[in-house]
């Protein structure tokens, strides 16, 4: 593939990866108008946001599995056309079940969007060390970003149109994505094999079953919905054992590096979502920010965001390796965040910090992550890593969520321990990580 289609291509899944990842973020702000237009109550409220983040953390696996088996270009193109399809379920429903099946086929579109952009990424720069870190800071640049930037989005949106435009935006996107797919991104043959079915119904159940059971934890105890996410998820363990051509083969797991790399993205989610959640709330109902505002003081943290992850933490990954900016950017995010407890309406210096801390962890985390596999598993391996990043981001929120709605200091309880969170990740990854990931200053042959 000539050069340059080759970094239009990557415009492509780097904005791929900015609309999955900011799905998860835009409808925060505009939740109020939603409540009162669709009925939902209080507590159900939460699933406009959960419904997306259960499907897509739940079925990346098997979204990884169906880009290796049937070709990356086929599956991420699958994918938007049911992100596209969800998103006019969601813009067009009238009552609160309707608007949480959009939500939830938002998130299975997106399931497959992500890893097969994976795949497509490393087949396009997988040869050259030194362009594949240039590639997957941009593409990782736009994980954050997309979420940082969806919250600011969702607020001019909500300000000046309505809540269905959060939903609506997608569409032209979507259409626009699909037509530019045949001439920038290579095709990949398909190859023979099964899909573990039952596999993917157990993990994305007990995944399902595991946040609910942690959201309820603040009103009761769940012991039936707990009980019932453990026993789904140890079916889903015992069934990669015993089936043929198991949804997530538990060999993987013997790559050198992959579980500490996604032990520390679990965290890193954990970490940084309920950060900009609560942050978000905060601003908004702690210092009286409108809609707008609240986005527009969060445009900071973005532009942090993208500097650092395209301009420095490449090469710094080149120099060090991985493990030691891992454990220093969770370390910085985990003093970030718990100042952010502290700090008050001048919560700015202690954004940008946290800001830096994911710039600096997030890229070699996910190339320590992606980089032993073999070719024939880069789906499966990107399917395990963004399911721990975003099943991490789930579960930290609805802990910290827990955590805030049981205390008085709801704010600053949940800053706090969100910066716990970080900071148990850098010591389990400097404990954990024995041999840092590095990407070669040098340009490695093509092969």
């Amino acid at each position: 593939m000539p050069q340059s289609r080759r970094w239009w291509a990557l415009v492509v899944l780097a904005a791929a990866q900015f609309m999955v990842i900011m799905d998860t973020s835009i409808i925060g702000v505009a939740l109020p108008e939603m409540q009162r237009d669709l009925g939902f109550s209080q507590g159900g409220l939460q699933w406009v946001f959960n419904a997306y983040v259960v499907a897509f953390g739940g079925l990346l696996l098997l979204g990884g599995r169906l880009a290796d088996l049937f070709g990356a270009r086929r599956i991420f193109s699958t994918g938007w056309v049911i992100l596209t399809a969800g998103s006019v379920v969601a813009a067009a429903a009238g009552t609160a079940w309707v608007e949480i099946l959009g939500r939830a086929v938002q998130g299975v579109g997106g399931a497959l969007i992500a890893p097969a952009a994976m795949t497509l990424l490393m087949m396009l720069f997988g040869s050259d060390q030194r362009e594949l870190g240039k590639a997957m800071a941009l593409y990782g640049a736009a994980a954050p970003a997309g979420g940082t930037a969806g919250v600011f989005l969702g607020g001019v949106i909500t300000e000046w149109l309505s809540w269905p435009w959060v939903f609506i935006v997608y569409v032209p996107i979507g259409l626009i994505t699909l037509a530019a797919i045949p001439a920038l991104l290579p095709a990949t043959q398909a190859r023979r094999g099964s899909v573990d079915v039952l596999g993917a119904v157990t993990v994305t159940g007990g995944i399902a079953l595991a946040v609910y059971a942690i959201v309820q934890a603040a009103e009761r105890a769940p012991l039936i919905e707990a009980a019932a996410a453990i026993a789904l998820l140890v079916v889903f363990l015992i069934r990669q054992r015993s089936a043929r051509e198991p949804l997530m083969p538990l060999k993987i797991w013997r790559t050198p590096g992959l579980a500490p790399a996604n032990l520390a993205m679990a965290l890193l989610g954990a970490a940084w979502i309920p950060m900009w959640y609560f942050l978000n709330l905060f601003l908004q109902q702690g210092l009286g920010y409108g809609a707008f505002a609240s986005g527009a003081a969060l445009l900071p943290m973005t532009v942090a965001v993208m500097i650092f992850m395209i301009g420095i933490t490449a090469r710094l990954l080149g120099r060090f390796g991985a493990k030691p900016l891992i454990v220093l950017g969770l370390a910085v995010l985990a003093v970030g965040v718990g100042a952010l407890a502290f700090s008050g309406s001048t919560f700015l210096p202690a954004s940008l910090v946290s800001a830096v801390g994911m710039s600096l962890a997030y890229i070699p985390a996910m190339m320590s992550a992606l980089s032993g596999v073999a070719p024939e598993e880069s789906g499966l391996a990107s399917g395990i890593v963004n399911t721990t990043y975003n099943v991490g981001s789930a579960l930290g929120l609805a802990v910290m969520t827990a955590i805030a709605t049981s205390r008085e200091d709801g704010f600053d309880a949940a800053f706090v321990g969100a910066g716990v969170v970080a900071a148990v990740g850098a010591l389990l990854t400097l404990a954990l990580m024995r041999r840092p990931a590095r990407v070669p200053q040098e340009p490695a042959a093509h092969v």
